[in-house]
């Protein structure tokens, strides 16, 4: 993994502490030039009962996901972003293993962005589809 890759994977991954990210071990693992992808771990800490990947917690991956994509890709000096509008269809149950959580920009404005989050399992198969909307505004 070249230098810039690795920064930015440490930037992302030093801001988990002590957030939701953190509790639910979500680690980012790769960047790219429209697209951030971080693995959650499907134990029992984000089970449904019934001991299947709870879809909140998915949608808490997706978000945490996009919203940290474009952290990186704004300009986080003077900017901040929060999340205004997430969407998830939940296709398929996960009982073990890790997801992956893979951000792609489809719209990069000024001031809002549209994410495409792609939720799979480890052998690639779609888990959920997520699509979030972040704002970005200026900091005072």
């Amino acid at each position: 993994m070249n230098d810039y890759k690795e920064k930015i994977l440490k930037v992302c991954n030093d801001i988990r502490k002590d957030t939701l990210m953190e509790t639910l071990d979500i680690e980012y693992v790769d960047v790219g030039e429209n697209f951030l992808t971080a693995k959650m771990p499907v134990t029992s800490k984000v089970y449904q009962p019934d001991g299947v990947l709870h879809g909140g917690a998915t949608v808490a991956l997706a978000e945490s996901v996009g919203s940290t994509a474009s952290y990186i890709f704004m300009d986080a000096q003077k900017l901040f972003v929060r999340g205004i509008e997430i969407s998830a269809n939940h296709i398929k149950g996960v009982r073990e293993g890790d997801v992956f959580a893979k951000a792609t920009i489809l719209h990069k404005g000024r001031t809002t962005q549209l994410w495409e989050i792609k939720i799979t399992d480890a052998e690639g198969n779609l888990v959920s589809l997520c699509k979030l909307t972040t704002i970005a505004l200026p900091k005072k």
